[in-house]
């Protein structure tokens, strides 16, 4: 039976006893016959029966080679893994050779964030927000999650009592209703006293900070859309929600010299370990840099 032959026979075994859809069974094809095409590239005597580990092993290094990601690496290695073991069963091979190959580390994917120009064309251009209580609310929303780092829930939760204007400080309260103090900058404070002198001077201390349509406390959905809507306007990532704002935070502190443990701290992170994804955030940054300035890179 020919290669490609026992291919469609896995393949019309899977649709017929599996049910798998019809997009599973095209990729499994293509991830096959490329490794069909791959080995019988390296040795015309190899055939599914006699080829070993060290074959699947060396296409695997190179598609890696090559830049395919190591997500698709692992599932071309998934359908093969699931082709031997229909051989096996059909005993047309005596062993499994993908028994002895390791997967490929995945890893996890690094943060998004939006780069600092871009916040800061967002912040300084004027017409980015609209004229008067509505407009005055959500850049504020966008710059405390910016200069703060919050989670979109913290920052709804915040009242009008926990700014602390003499420390430049908010009293957060995060997960498992622990709370944390998160300092603030000169801009920021301008900013919050400004809206508090405008629109909540006669509010009680235990008053939402920001506030619905209707009047009561601003819900998360709303914070995740006027962010989406106003990072539309200066990145064209995908990612536009509140969480990458906090991300942008992370990552600017540390590009800027700030310590490991005090975003940790300000973050409200139970781990260091937590927060030291966003150190690989900026060693990527400084490799891109590299490979951009200097010659031999």
């Amino acid at each position: 039976m020919g290669q490609n032959v026992e291919i469609e026979d896995f393949l019309n075994y899977l649709e017929a006893a599996k049910n798998y859809s019809q997009l599973t069974l095209t990729t499994y094809r293509t991830d096959l016959e490329a490794f069909a095409a791959f080995f019988s590239s390296l040795d015309e005597g190899l055939c599914w029966e006699n080829l070993d580990a060290d074959v699947i092993r060396r296409w695997i290094m190179q598609r890696m080679e090559e830049g395919i990601s190591p997500v698709t690496v692992k599932r071309g290695l998934s359908a093969l893994r699931s082709f031997y073991r229909y051989e096996l069963r059909m005993e047309r091979v005596k062993v499994d050779p993908t028994q002895r190959v390791v997967n490929p580390k995945t890893g996890k994917p690094l943060p998004t964030f939006v780069r600092e120009s871009e916040m800061d064309f967002l912040l300084d251009t004027p017409d980015a927000f609209a004229e008067g209580y509505d407009g005055e609310q959500e850049r504020l929303v966008i710059l405390l999650l910016y200069s703060t780092g919050l989670r979109r829930s913290e920052l709804t939760g915040l009242n009008v009592g926990d700014i602390d204007f003499g420390r430049s400080e908010l009293r957060v309260t995060g997960k498992r209703n622990k709370q944390r103090a998160v300092p603030f900058g000169d801009e920021l404070r301008d900013a919050l006293r400004d809206f508090i002198t405008h629109y909540r001077n006669s509010d009680p201390p235990t008053a939402p900070l920001f506030r619905g349509k209707r009047g009561g406390r601003m819900t998360t959905m709303a914070v995740y859309q006027n962010v989406h809507k106003h990072l539309s306007l200066v990145t064209t990532q995908k990612k536009r929600s509140p969480h990458v704002l906090r991300h942008t935070f992370a990552t600017v502190m540390l590009n800027n010299g700030a310590d490991l443990e005090a975003v940790k701290e300000i973050l409200g992170h139970e781990s260091v370990a937590t927060t030291q994804i966003y150190t690989h955030t900026t060693f990527e940054e400084l490799k891109q840099a590299y490979k951009k300035a200097h010659p031999r890179a």
